[in-house]
């Protein structure tokens, strides 16, 4: 089994809800509603843990043997049938039931039915509510590591893109307006600078995540003499919760998750945004290849970019995972109530849609065809190089409000004769003002426009390529 697996089966019902088939049913007289015994069951989600739930068994069960509190021959019939289990869930032959409400309880039962009274003796120490806390970040944090890896591939593949492109030139835009000239490889590399945050924030957050809770039980601890330290180090714990009452409640590091997803998600939206008006045929500076796009069932021309489309729309459910889970935490009293049962599904589908998504973009970045001569076209129109002709007055000693002044009056007239500002003869431009000599046609050429901003940061080829080389050495040292 692993974290990403098909949907799992559907848990069988018993026959009839009888008291004697609850592990807590000592204290009832009555019979739990069918209905509510439905309503109230998580397994049919919660089993995702399953493999995370044997492996906190394991390590709790070999520090109770360690105290003492299990004798070595419960230890190792725990162990046995533990792997027995394990060996069933992974092959699909667990029988997963409702009655028995959780992943816990299901394979407590199983346990206890495989090895007998050495099974009722795993839980001694700890509670549901400890031990669904540990499952949860041991679930996340390996969650986590799968998120890294393909943001990674991802950050991999800009760098690549952008170090293959550090001459080609394309517009720059502010308001999807033409704004000045910039190269293909710079713009790749503003990518690359928003998703590094989003691995910054993902990593910074699985610190704070890799704290266990186990050892809390209930809500105050437990009286049995346990040893924390153990179990933190078999389950590959940096520390351990510091307080039992917060350990068992506490849900930060799953909203904190969800937060990095839909920040990362909505960078992946923008930039979506962007491939979408790309592949059109009104702007056309990119192809995708076939296999990221679908065809039209009744247009036999189209080609739609699929891919980034539904990653930007999965954005929106990052974001509603997000808001569902602050609500549901922003109202519980100390400690664990039943509402935390609510934070499983919204933390599974935020960490598979980021998953998904980071890897599809992670496949399809590398694979992307920018159309240099049509995007170096588009930078030619729209009077991209104004603001050079500015700084250019400046430097001819203009005050940079009067050279404003003045590259306005000749983008008017190019926007009446239809005309680029580098396509005036010099007699047209030296007639907005003195300052403009014969020279000010090396400043309008968008290869002069973008080799002026050599500054670091800045969209000189020289500049990104430099960019590239100091991000590659920034990624590997995180």
């Amino acid at each position: 089994m692993s974290d990403r697996s098909d949907p799992p089966k559907e848990p069988s019902a018993a026959p009839s809800a009888t008291t004697g088939a609850k592990l807590w049913g000592g204290r009832f007289e009555e019979s739990t509603d069918r209905f509510v015994e439905a309503f109230t069951a998580s397994v049919g989600f919660d089993q995702r843990m399953a493999l995370q739930d044997i492996a906190g068994s394991r390590a709790h069960a070999a520090m109770l043997q360690g105290c003492g509190v299990l004798s070595g021959e419960d230890l190792a019939a725990i162990e046995e049938g533990l792997t027995a289990i394990e060996a069933d869930i992974v092959a699909g032959r667990f029988e997963w039931s409702v009655e028995l409400e959780d992943v816990h309880m299901n394979i407590e039962a199983a346990l206890t039915a495989r090895i007998g009274d050495a099974g009722k003796r795993l839980h001694t120490g700890r509670s549901r509510n400890d031990q669904v806390a540990t499952d949860l970040r041991l679930w996340l944090r390996q969650a986590s590591d799968q998120a890294e890896t393909e943001l990674r591939r991802l950050l991999e593949g800009c760098l690549d893109l952008a170090a293959q492109h550090t001459d080609t030139i394309m517009p720059g835009f502010t308001h999807l307006q033409t704004a000045q000239p910039v190269t293909f490889g710079h713009h790749v590399m503003a990518w690359f600078e928003m998703l590094l945050r989003d691995l910054e924030r993902l990593r910074d957050g699985r610190a704070r995540l890799n704290r266990m809770p186990l050892g809390a039980a209930a809500l105050a601890g437990t009286s049995y003499p346990i040893d924390r330290e153990v179990t933190r180090d078999l389950l590959g714990f940096n520390a351990i919760c510091e307080n039992s009452l917060d350990a068992v409640s506490d849900r930060d590091f799953a909203i904190e998750f969800a937060s990095t997803t839909a920040l990362c998600l909505m960078h992946l939206s923008r930039i979506s945004e962007e491939l979408v008006l790309w592949t059109s045929a009104q702007f056309d500076f990119i192809r995708l290849p076939d296999r990221f796009c679908t065809g039209s069932s009744i247009m036999p021309q189209k080609k739609n970019p699929d891919v980034p489309e539904l990653v930007r729309g999965k954005s929106g459910r990052a974001n509603g995972n997000l808001v569902a889970l602050l609500t549901l935490m922003k109202g519980q009293p100390l400690a664990y109530n039943k509402d935390n049962q609510e934070d499983k599904e919204p933390l599974f589908d935020s960490a598979d849609t980021l998953i998904g998504c980071l890897r599809a973009f992670a496949d399809m970045l590398p694979a992307i065809d920018p159309r240099v001569e049509v995007m170096r076209d588009a930078a030619l129109k729209g009077f991209s190089t104004a603001t050079d002709l500015a700084d250019y007055l400046v430097g001819q000693g203009l005050a940079f409000r009067d050279a404003h002044e003045v590259v306005g009056r000749a983008v008017r007239h190019g926007v009446e004769c239809g005309l680029d500002l580098a396509e005036m003869d010099y007699d047209t431009l030296s007639a907005f003002s003195p300052a403009i000599g014969e020279d000010v046609f090396e400043v309008l050429t968008l290869e002069g426009s973008v080799a002026s901003r050599s500054h670091p940061g800045g969209t000189a080829p020289a500049a990104v390529q430099v960019a590239v080389e100091n991000a590659r050495q920034r990624l590997q040292a995180m």
